[in-house]
Parts: structure tokens; C-alpha cells; sequence
């Protein structure tokens, strides 16, 4: 089957992200968090257009919107997430949205289009996603929360209009795959001059959160030698952290100490409480393993000292491998359109499609990230790439579905 002629209008693509980037600027990036009225215009903004390219465009009961090509046939499932972290980026997720409308316009046929809902977790793990393959039930609505500032996402709901809205669910038979177009996020593909990056999988992120318990004591009064500092224990255990992980890590494995809270975080008072926010992410389940072995031995050791340590298990994803076929179909595209300028590659960062792949043949295609920023307002793309990646995805599109 050859590849077909197909190509997208280069300037209108750029022009919807432009439109798109202007719900919730900010200096040059994008404050557009889940369920805010900003992201609610913005969400119906993007039906509208779903509406123009001639697709049946809804916003369902936990807000993702679904463009939906008309006419039999199984389909190709383009999309990704339209809300931002806070201050962060205008093209992380945002990307993969209007690649999915302008390649719905290219093909002509068989293409539906779809935005997540927070995909950034302002209220919980991949809501919009889990909730169109059965994962994310009415009482986890019920019991999802803001990480901000803790509005139950049930209010969340209300206020943005969507209560009482049917939530839509996979349709077994109704599609061939899913590919997500997505920003790298990285500084991988611009380190080697490479313009589209072929993702082979898409790597689990293990989440922790680590509490620290000692005595709050006053900071001038108190003995060194009887103190039980709990911001100490957990600046401990970090560094013990930070040291061992590179001796039993993988080559692409990453780890994070997010946060460290103390209580009550004043100047003159030993910290009496402590909290840590930890991670670690790689594609291997057996280096995954290896981590989180050595992480619960190092929280033992901890327990040793003046405070008394625990570990609790926030989440153990695991790692999704793309679908080999339609790699193939986005390396035959990427080799037509950007010879020697592509490369296989791994996701370090999670994405709905790892959802979508349980249910049916995913992938995902990388543009490349200027000075690999992503989640940050000064994250951005050369308009050149953002135009190159839409034409391979476009054309792989219409080599999937025979065009």
C-alpha cells in the first residue's frame, strides 16, 4: 500500500494553535488548568471548529470533546489534551488536538478527533481518558479533588455546566487505532538535529509519598543531640536517594523529588513533621522493581535515625508499548517526509495513549521541544516542525486507512 498524496494547509494549523494559545495566555505560554471557564471556552472553541471540518462534535459529562466523522467504516482516533499546567505551555497537548482537526480536514474521511479532559491531573490521573475505556467510575469522581486547592471535582462539574451529561464509552469496532501527536518534552530529538520522533513506548511513573515523623521543638533552645528533625530525615533521605539510584538505574530512567513540605515550616521551630512527594519513571517493569526495592530498603535505613519513616504507594502504572504497525506506518511517513531526520524513541512522560492502548492499537508521533522546555510558560516548537509533523502524521493517517 503506498502512501497517499494527502496534504495539510500548513498556515490554517498554525492559525488554530495561535487562536488556541490565546484562551488563557500567559506571557508566552498558556494558564488554561481544568474545568476554569478559560478551559471551558476553549473546549467548546474546539468543537466549533470540530463542527466546520464537518464532524459531530460533543462535549461529554467529564468534559472531553468528540468530533466525530459521519459515514461506515472503522476510523482513525486523533487527539490529546487541551488544558495546561499552571503557567506552563501553549503546545503541550494543545498540539495533538489541532493535529488531529487539521489531518480530519486533510484525509476527508474515517478521521474522528477528541480532547481529553486533564490529562494534567488538576483533579485525578487521566480522568477523560480512563473514563471513555471504564476505568474512572462515579465514585472516583466523588472522591477526586483538586491537588490545588481542593474543590471536589464534582462541584468542578457543575460549575463548568457538565453535570448530569452522559459520559461517552469506547465503541469496540468503531476504530482501527489511536495516535497521539505530542511535543517531546525533551531536549532528545533537538540534540541529535532530528525533527519527528517514533514513539516505541511510553514509560511508567511510579509515585510516592514518603512522611516523616519526629518532635517539634524550639530551634534555639533544643540540644543537637536530642533533636528528632523530620526536615532533616527527609533532606536524608534524598540525598541517599540521589546517590544510589545512578548505580541501579537504567540509561533512561528519571527520578524526582517534587516536594518536601515541613510542619510548621517556621524559621525557630525544629520541624516536628515532614512530607516528601517522590517518583521515578522508566519503561522496564524489572528496573521499576529494582527502584522501588531499593527505595523501601532506604526508607528502613531511615527508620533507624530519631523519626519514624513510612512509605505509601501513590501509584505503580504500567509502562505501554506502542503498537508495532502503526510505528511502522509513522516511520514509512517520517522517512517520505523527513528522511534521516526521525528517530524511534521512548515516551518519558505519561500520555492518554497509554490508556487507550488497552483497549485498542496505539502510537505516538514527537515533534521536537526548543531546549527540551515543557511545563513551563517559555515552552515552544519552530513553526517549521509543528507544520513537518502534521504532514507525517497526515500522511501516515491516509496510509492506515488505505486512502
Amino acid at each position: 500500500m503506498t502512501l497517499s498524496n494527502v496534504s495539510i494547509d500548513g498556515g490554517r494549523l498554525l492559525a488554530d494553535l495561535y487562536k488556541l494559545r490565546g484562551f488563557g495566555t500567559y506571557k508566552t505560554g498558556v494558564h488554561r488548568p481544568t474545568y476554569t471557564k478559560v478551559d471551558m471556552e476553549s473546549r467548546h472553541w474546539i468543537a466549533e471548529q470540530m463542527r466546520a471540518a464537518g464532524l459531530e462534535a460533543e462535549i461529554d459529562g467529564i468534559g472531553n470533546v468528540y468530533g466525530r466523522s459521519p459515514g461506515d467504516g472503522p476510523r482513525v482516533l486523533l487527539g490529546s489534551h487541551s488544558e495546561t499546567q499552571p503557567h506552563a505551555g501553549w503546545l503541550d497537548g494543545a498540539l495533538g488536538v489541532m493535529y488531529g482537526l487539521e489531518v480530519a480536514r486533510a484525509v476527508g474521511r474515517g478521521v474522528d478527533v477528541v480532547s481529553w479532559a486533564d490529562e494534567e491531573g488538576h483533579y485525578a490521573a487521566f480522568p477523560g481518558s480512563r473514563s471513555y475505556i471504564g476505568q474512572f467510575s462515579d465514585a472516583d469522581i466523588d472522591a477526586a479533588r483538586n491537588r490545588y486547592d481542593g474543590t471536589p471535582m464534582r462541584e468542578a462539574l457543575q460549575a463548568a455546566g457538565l453535570a448530569g451529561l452522559a459520559r461517552r464509552q469506547f465503541e469496540p469496532g468503531r476504530y482501527r487505532c489511536y495516535i497521539e501527536a505530542h511535543i517531546e518534552q525533551g531536549d532528545d530529538l533537538e540534540a541529535r538535529a532530528l525533527k519527528i520522533g517514533v514513539v516505541t513506548s511510553i514509560v511508567a511513573i511510579w509515585q510516592y509519598r514518603i512522611s516523616f515523623t519526629g518532635v517539634q521543638n524550639h530551634a534555639g533552645t533544643t540540644r543537637m543531640a536530642i533533636r528528632r528533625d523530620a526536615g532533616l530525615a527527609a533532606a536524608k533521605l534524598a540525598v541517599a536517594i540521589d546517590e544510589l539510584f545512578p548505580k541501579i538505574c537504567a540509561e533512561r530512567s528519571v527520578w524526582t523529588v517534587g516536594r518536601i513540605a515541613l510542619d510548621p515550616g517556621a524559621p525557630s521551630i525544629i520541624p516536628g513533621g515532614a512530607e516528601m512527594l517522590f517518583q521515578f519513571r522508566d519503561v522496564d517493569m524489572a528496573v521499576l522493581e529494582r527502584m522501588e526495592g531499593e527505595l523501601k530498603r532506604l526508607v528502613a535505613e531511615a527508620n533507624a535515625g530519631p523519626c519514624e519513616v513510612v512509605l505509601h504507594t501513590m501509584g505503580r502504572a504500567i509502562p505501554k508499548l506502542m503498537d508495532p504497525d502503526l510505528q511502522a506506518a509513522l516511520a514509512r511517513s517520517a522517512t517520505r517526509h523527513a528522511p534521516n531526520l526521525w528517530q524511534s524513541m521512548p515516551s518519558g512522560a505519561g500520555h492518554d495513549a497509554q490508556y487507550l492502548a488497552q483497549v485498542m492499537p496505539s502510537a505516538m508521533l514527537f515533534v521536537p521541544s526548543i531546549g527540551g522546555i515543557s511545563h513551563h510558560w517559555s515552552e515552544n516548537t519552530d513553526d517549521a516542525d509543528i507544520v513537518l509533523g502534521c504532514q507525517v502524521l497526515a500522511s501516515a493517517v491516509a496510509d492506515i486507512l488505505g486512502s
